[in-house]
């Protein structure tokens, strides 16, 4: 059953002369706890898609729901995590994590200790009193996935949070994101230009064409490697199959809109 539903959504840029479509009728569900990877060149809208899922930018055309609820109606809460820590730097991580709570008024007196919890179980639980400036950019990362996590959010959106650490930074998070994920059930959309990256987390990868941002193929990830951690998944035989079938695609959707072409990924 449909958890998250984009039916027909379209955006435009407007300057003074002229509009640009940045997204033509996009339309895609996604159902609980799945993880859903949107794979595509710079420029496709993947990013401006996940502002509309968030709610902090409207569709001008198409609708998205949440349990058959318009967005801007539903209640439940929407964590969404950049490719920057925007930790402050004047805060200790302890206060950056609770600044969520803080300023929605939900600070209970039990919140702390559950902070404190998720930031051990990150391997944190030594920086509570530090500040950003004394953490490494990894260490930083972690503390900004437990401030997304500790609202308890029903949705985490990720907006290539890897993208500006180190390989092997960005595969130990890789790992724990996907870890921490499974644990707390949550559904999840990632933006990425990452092909590897994408099939080791995710449980379906929607791959976009730009000008305008479209769908082009929508892939199921095997089971095999679905079952497996990102760092093992990237070592099994169908992780080089479907990479090479993706790259190929797209190249070639980089400036093309195609049909949606369902599973397009065949199990081998």
């Amino acid at each position: 059953m449909s958890y998250l539903t984009l039916d027909g959504v379209s955006h435009y840029y407007f300057s003074k002369k002229q509009y640009t479509e940045s997204l033509h009728n996009i339309s895609f569900s996604v159902k609980r706890n799945e993880f859903v990877a949107l794979l595509g060149p710079s420029g496709c809208g993947k990013s401006t898609l996940l502002s509309m899922i968030s709610g902090m930018l409207q569709p001008a055309e198409g609708e998205i729901l949440i349990n058959n609820e318009k967005i801007e109606i539903s209640d439940l809460e929407i964590g969404y995590m950049l490719q920057q820590d925007y930790l402050f730097p004047w805060k200790t991580i302890i206060d950056n994590v609770l600044l969520g709570p803080q300023i929605r008024k939900r600070q209970t007196s039990d919140l702390k200790q559950r902070a404190i919890a998720l930031l051990e179980e990150v391997g944190l639980e030594n920086v509570a009193d530090k500040y950003p400036s004394e953490l490494s950019g990894g260490m930083r990362q972690r503390a900004a996935l437990i401030r997304t996590l500790i609202t308890e959010p029903e949705i985490l959106l990720l907006d290539e949070p890897f993208s500006a650490l180190d390989f092997q930074t960005k595969l130990k998070l890789e790992v724990l994101v996907s870890d921490l994920l499974k644990a707390y059930q949550k559904t999840a959309i990632l933006v990425t230009h990452d092909i590897g990256e994408a099939i080791s987390m995710s449980d379906r990868i929607i791959l976009m064409s730009s000008n305008p941002g479209a769908i082009a193929k929508i892939y199921d990830v095997p089971v095999e490697l679905r079952d497996e951690s990102p760092f093992l998944a990237r070592k099994h035989p169908k992780y080089g199959r479907l990479f090479d079938k993706i790259w190929a695609d797209l190249d070639q959707q980089k400036h093309t809109v195609k049909p949606i072409e369902e599973n397009a990924y065949e199990r081998s």
